[in-house]
């Protein structure tokens, strides 16, 4: 054999040139137990070492070799770990493990430092590498094995980083279900409010309904369902601005007819998108009259379960908030009695099929769950989950939208 009077190799003796471009040792190894390592080394004597090396410990190491940054930046795709010699052509110290660390987000990176610049290396593993080897003080055994620690402990900081994406995901998740679901802000007895809410299961994340009470006088309490268009953070932060906007409204004082104006308002300078739009459904009790104001803006009624029966509240429909601004139209509720219950939800609840068919549960599938004789069984504040439950079973599994819902109830209930 050959050897080169130029270049000390990795133990301090003079070798042969490595073959630029790589050894393939095992090509045919499966994925799970060949790792594909880059070098980025400039000298033929150190390349080459590193290949005998890891071939005389059978090392399953498929060695792919560059001689810049530059070469570097064409063959880093799809390898595991780079091992990076400081001192190239284009690139000094730590400047170039920036750029490998740039290039090469997903693959390990061993820096490799000579005896004076020892240094060096405890300064790249703080700057992102995972490890570093000197020079001549690296056999077979210790270079394999830092090579595939390296891997290892890459893998292991990128399950943490994922793990803490999930976990601050989830933490954004319930600081905004906290916002979009608040505690019912009411002293009277006369009535009891149950609360439901629950996301689509389908994302596994809040959307944009969500619901408020607020009581602002002995006799008066004001009730709100809300649906922001779509699926997410986004749009359950929306969600959120909506209601706190509403209650804020209401508390002032704000008459009537102005509030669900206002909220338009908010929504149309909260939006990310224009095409962004909000369907609400809104009921004002007057506790000593017995009865309530509904309105509605694109939201489907709600139900009046009274005397035995169910029918929906029969309010105009209204526009879709954010659209085009128009008031919502009042309509006037006169309780026949001192037993009732109104129901207000939101669409996810009534867009599940029915069976394999095409056709939607819909307003008046949910009346006829609510006439079944098994619904009277169920306690009030146990109505709203009851009715998700059958409703997923006629759709023949989980529903795909949000569902919030307020179940106001006066005496008996029903």
């Amino acid at each position: 054999m050959t050897r080169p009077t130029r270049g000390t190799g990795l133990a301090g003796s003079s070798v042969v040139p490595y073959p630029h471009g790589g050894l393939g040792r095992h090509p045919h190894l499966p994925p799970g137990e060949r790792l594909r390592v880059l070098l980025v080394e400039d000298d033929e004597g150190d390349a080459f070492l590193v290949g005998e090396l890891l071939a005389e410990t059978n090392s399953m190491i498929e060695l792919l070799v560059a001689t810049s940054l530059s070469e570097a930046r064409q063959r880093v795709t799809g390898v595991d770990c780079v091992l990076l010699d400081l001192g190239l052509p284009d690139a000094q110290g730590l400047d170039g493990l920036r750029q490998v660390l740039e290039m090469a987000s997903g693959a390990a990176v061993c820096v490799l430092t000579g005896r004076s610049d020892e240094h060096l290396g405890i300064v790249a593993v703080a700057e992102g590498a995972q490890d570093y080897l000197v020079k001549g003080q690296v056999d077979g055994v210790l270079l394999t094995r830092a090579l595939r620690y390296a891997v290892e402990r890459k893998r292991a900081d990128e399950n943490a980083r994922r793990l803490r994406e999930v976990e601050l995901r989830q933490a954004e998740s319930a600081r905004l279900e906290r916002g979009l679901l608040p505690q019912p802000l009411m002293s009277t007895d006369q009535v009891a409010v149950h609360t439901f809410y629950r996301p689509g299961r389908h994302a596994a994340l809040i959307g944009g309904d969500f619901y408020d009470v607020v009581q602002t006088r002995p006799d008066r309490v004001d009730l709100i369902v809300g649906d922001v268009c779509g699926h997410g953070v986004d749009e359950a932060a929306l969600g959120v601005e909506l209601r706190v906007a509403w209650r804020a409204l209401v508390l002032a004082g704000v008459p009537d007819d102005e509030v669900l104006p206002a909220l338009e308002q908010v929504l149309m300078s909260e939006r990310r998108l224009q095409e962004i739009f909000a369907t609400v459904a809104t009921a004002r009790l007057d506790l000593d009259a017995n009865r309530a104001v509904v309105r509605l803006a694109g939201h489907p009624p709600p139900l009046l379960l009274s005397r035995g029966g169910v029918a929906p509240v029969p309010a105009p429909g209204g526009l879709l908030l954010g659209v085009r601004p128009r008031p919502p139209v009042a309509y006037d509720l006169k309780f026949d009695t001192e037993d009732w219950s109104l129901l207000m939800y939101t669409d996810g609840l009534i867009e599940g099929r029915v069976g394999d068919s095409d056709e939607r549960l819909d307003v008046p599938g949910l009346g006829e769950l609510l006439a079944e004789p098994a619904s009277r069984e169920v306690p009030l504040p146990e109505l709203p989950a009851w009715l998700v439950g059958r409703a997923e079973q006629i759709n023949g599994g989980p529903l795909a939208d949000d569902v919030a819902m307020l179940l106001v109830t006066r005496g008996g209930g029903r």
